[in-house]
């Protein structure tokens, strides 16, 4: 075998190699967490007079959560606050994603400017009630800041 050859066959065992790792990179960056409960903001719309919040949340630990009800704060685009309300998530079998949807009478969607998750209300589960909070991770793919 000549030189030529063998170097293109090291160039193309590094590339297999590199992207091999890239692909491993991604997948540990879209890995969910070991435990605690991922809430995305995922889209807003506006129906008949009520804006509809759907979320999709997601328990990624390994204790089923029975029931997960988070107080809810509402900042206008001025942030000043619209109104304090629960959001029922009801059941977050563990790792397992759900989607939610709250529609909100008499908001329009353009008015909001935040949504803050100010703590459980409720949380049932195996664990005890501290596993609706702990680690929990927000985000939003919409215009809407979620905080918590």
């Amino acid at each position: 075998m000549n030189h030529q050859s063998q170097a293109y066959k090291a160039v193309l065992a590094i590339a297999a190699l590199s992207s091999l790792g890239g692909a491993a990179l991604a997948q540990d960056t879209d890995t969910p967490p070991k435990s605690g409960v991922q809430i995305e903001l995922n889209a807003l719309q506006d129906q008949a007079g009520a804006c509809r919040l759907s979320f999709v949340a997601q328990n990624a630990g390994t204790t089923d959560i029975e029931e997960a009800v988070y107080e809810t704060v509402l900042f206008d685009r001025e942030g000043q606050v619209m109104m304090l309300t629960l959001f029922d998530f009801r059941d977050l079998p563990s790792e397992r994603p759900r989607v939610r949807q709250f529609d909100l009478s008499d908001v329009a969607c353009e008015d909001l400017g935040r949504v803050l998750i100010n703590g459980a209300s409720q949380c049932q589960s195996g664990d005890g009630s501290t596993l609706c909070t702990e680690g929990l991770l927000l985000s939003s793919r919409t215009d809407v800041e979620l905080l918590g």
